[in-house]
C-alpha cells in the first residue's frame, strides 16, 4: 500500500503512530465498554458492542480508532474520559465526519480533568474511511495530517 495522507481538523492536538483500528459504522462509547465499566476490567478493552461486527470481542485498548462518527447515550462521553483514566482507553479518535457533541465532551473532559489526551481529530472525509483497514500503519500530526501506509 502506497502512503496516503489526510487532513482533518484537530480537536485534540497530538503526535501518535501506531495501527489502525477500523469500524465503518459509528462507534458506540457506552456500549463498547460494558465490561470495563460494570465488571472493573483494568487489563484489557474487549469491545463489548455486539452490534458492531467490526469490534465486537476485540481489544480496543490503547487503540487508534477510526470510524465514521459516536453513537450512544448521555454516558459516552463519561465512558470515553472515563476508560482514559482507567488505562484502557483509546490512544486517538479519528473521525471521517464531525464530532458529534457527547465524542467532544468526553475528550475535552479526560483532557481537561484527568490530564488523560485521546488525540482527535474529525472531518478527515468518507475517502479516508475507504481508505484505512485495520492493521494499516498510521500517523497522526499535531496539525491534524494523518499519514495512512
Amino acid at each position: 500500500m502506497s502512503k496516503k495522507t489526510f487532513r482533518g481538523r484537530v480537536v485534540i492536538a497530538g503526535e501518535v503512530s501506531g495501527k489502525a483500528t477500523v469500524s465503518r459504522q459509528p462507534f458506540n462509547t457506552t456500549g463498547s465498554y460494558l465490561t470495563n465499566m460494570f465488571a472493573g476490567n483494568t487489563e484489557t478493552a474487549p469491545c463489548t458492542d455486539s452490534g458492531n461486527a467490526e469490534l465486537f470481542q476485540k481489544d480496543i485498548k490503547g487503540a487508534i480508532l477510526c470510524t465514521p462518527t459516536t453513537v450512544g447515550s448521555t454516558m459516552g462521553g463519561m465512558a470515553l474520559m472515563g476508560m482514559k483514566s482507567l488505562g484502557v482507553g483509546l490512544e486517538a479518535l479519528l473521525f471521517s465526519k464531525p464530532i458529534d457533541t457527547l465524542a467532544a465532551a468526553g475528550v475535552l473532559m479526560a483532557e481537561i480533568w484527568k490530564d488523560e489526551k485521546i488525540v482527535t481529530v474529525d472531518m478527515l472525509g468518507d475517502e479516508f474511511l475507504e481508505a484505512v483497514q485495520t492493521g494499516d500503519p498510521i500517523t497522526i500530526k499535531e496539525d491534524g495530517t494523518v499519514e495512512v501506509g
